[in-house]
């Protein structure tokens, strides 16, 4: 009986992975606002009752895309601020962590840039929910820095906030220049680092 209880398990996380997949790739050239729920299960090949087996709307696929694309984003986010190394380590460790993942999931970063203020609201919500929780695990980072003795707890939130938003820029730049010749990879490349550069230059110097 547990024997196949497991296998319909496992066969219903198919299916449910399926969906996201097959709206994943539809939603490369449109927005979540306009994906019809038959559109995906067409794409799934199956009917379109079976889609409320596991989502209640295309709102609610589109949070659970949201949860795919960032959920496993928490340790890398940690790591690019994290104090081990020097600040020039650490500017190159990120901007080489970010374009690598913008490599490998290069989808999932455009439906964050295109939903992130997009015409659904529970999927703007959800980004929202998700970029707050990034911000958090940044700054209770930055905090164990000694570089953050004296900081009050509003600027460290200002400054966690500052880097989320820069990640998501660098993401953004990388992802435009996915199609382009490497001079320009290697100019974005540049530009993030000098960015962070900049930021980190800024934040040695608060407290003056």
């Amino acid at each position: 009986m547990s024997h196949t209880l497991g296998v319909r398990q496992a066969q219903k996380q198919k299916t449910r992975q399926a969906f996201l997949d097959a709206a994943l790739a539809l939603l490369e050239e449109q927005s979540l606002s306009s994906l019809g729920l038959r559109e995906v299960t067409r794409a799934v090949g199956v009917a379109p009752t079976a889609f409320y087996r596991h989502f209640r709307s295309t709102a609610d696929l589109g949070v659970a895309l949201v949860d795919e694309a960032l959920g496993s984003l928490h340790p890398m986010v940690r790591t690019t601020v994290s104090a081990a190394g020097d600040s020039e380590e650490r500017i190159k460790r990120a901007v080489e962590l970010i374009a690598r993942h913008v490599d490998g999931y290069p989808a999932h970063v455009r439906f964050i840039a295109r939903e992130r203020h997009g015409g659904v609201q529970p999927v703007r919500e959800a980004i929202r929910d998700q970029l707050a929780r990034f911000a958090e695990e940044v700054k209770a980072e930055l905090a164990d820095d000694p570089q953050a003795h004296g900081w009050n707890d509003e600027d460290l939130g200002m400054l966690a906030h500052l880097y989320v938003d820069q990640m998501l820029l660098t993401a953004s730049l990388f992802l435009e220049a996915q199609e382009a010749p490497a001079d320009e990879r290697e100019r974005v490349t540049a530009l993030a680092r000098r960015q962070l550069r900049l930021i980190s230059v800024g934040r040695r110097h608060w407290l003056d």
